[in-house]
């Protein structure tokens, strides 16, 4: 029995569909905001390049780099609108002075802790809402990364009242640097990730803040300063994106986006929970070092929470008086259902509490 060259090419192409193989066609340099081997990095990034290898059987490459090697830390969103990479990951934390309404989605004081603002975002329309926001800026967003409480600070002075905030030098950013400011007088200062602990070891600065336990444990932060505020009442969670232009996303297939955007979810769901577990042991080792952890009484963490929900509220009121009425739309489903989780969760059990 003969075979002609065309029906053997066509057996093949058969023979390589029914085993799933996809030849991989797509490739994205993405840089993100924090240096290389930092546990954004590993703990967002990484494992997402993975899972996108994984569930398009390599038809994608995400490939990741640190700040700064092809765009600096914080003009990722920039990087990418600009044609610099073909995708970015940041936070919409450093770009609220772009457009305040990112501070709802980033985390700011008095919101959502983690639990209910990740199920607001997959559940209660807040991925919806940021997806639109960014689609009106030109760019698609997908989800990689949603964040534990964040540690408040590493300070070279105790910081136990609102009194102990005045003047108080503080490495911050977001709606966070914004309430320092305008209602406990402390002197907000913005610095990208990798000079942080420099600028606190040498006492540029009173207090800085960072990130969640474990990723600023293995920045030494507890080594470089003699106490440790909690709990992260400025950043009760925090949100991280892959953005790309509308084009780049619109010219894939759509068996491709599917996979992207379960790629996505899987890498925001498996790295809160590698948060959660890094962090109890991170707190372990803060304990254990020659740091002094200070847990703010629930009177300040009232005064703060209160500062933080008015300050939103107050911009989203600006935006609807200059008739932009969205970011309080979105505020007011927010306040809702965070009013609606704390209503009816009581039901859950939660250890430590």
């Amino acid at each position: 029995m003969t075979f002609s060259l065309k029906s053997l090419a066509f057996a093949g192409a058969l023979s390589l569909a029914a085993s799933g193989a996809v030849a991989q066609d797509v490739t994205w340099r993405v840089p993100t905001s924090v240096p290389e081997g930092s546990p954004f990095y590993v703990n967002f990034l990484e494992r997402f390049a993975d899972n996108v290898d994984l569930l398009t059987d390599g038809a994608v490459e995400i490939q990741p780099f640190g700040a700064g090697i092809l765009v600096p830390a914080l003009q990722v969103y920039d990087g990418v609108r600009d044609g610099i990479v073909e995708a970015g990951h940041s936070t919409p934390c450093f770009s609220v002075n772009q457009n305040v309404m990112n501070a709802i989605f980033c985390g700011f004081p008095g919101g959502m802790g983690p639990d209910a603002h990740h199920t607001w975002m997959y559940k209660g329309g807040g991925k919806e809402h940021l997806e639109a926001m960014r689609a009106e800026e030109g760019f698609k967003s997908l989800i990689v990364g949603i964040g534990s409480s964040e540690i408040m600070a590493h300070a070279n002075k105790p910081i136990r009242s609102a009194e102990d905030l005045k003047g108080l030098k503080y490495r911050t950013s977001g709606p966070w640097a914004e309430v320092m400011r305008d209602y406990f007088g402390a002197v907000p200062t913005v610095v990208p990730p990798g000079e942080i602990y420099t600028l606190l070891e040498r006492k540029g600065v009173d207090a800085i803040e960072w990130a969640p336990p474990s990723a600023n444990l293995p920045e030494g932060f507890h080594e470089a300063a003699p106490y440790i505020i909690s709990p992260g009442v400025h950043q009760p969670t925090f949100v991280w994106e892959v953005v790309m232009k509308l084009e780049t996303w619109d010219a894939l297939d759509d068996t491709i986006k599917a996979k992207l955007e379960a790629a996505a979810e899987l890498t925001t769901h498996q790295s809160l929970i590698d948060f959660y577990d890094k962090d109890m042991k991170a707190m372990e080792t803060f304990r254990a070092s020659k740091a002094e952890v200070i847990e703010i009484d629930r009177a300040f963490q009232d005064e703060l929470e209160a500062a933080g929900v008015d300050w939103i509220s107050k911009q989203a009121e600006a935006e609807k008086a200059a008739g932009r009425p969205k970011m309080a739309e979105i505020l007011a489903e927010y306040f809702t259902y965070e009013d609606r989780w704390a209503a009816q969760s009581g039901y859950l059990v939660r250890n430590g509490d």
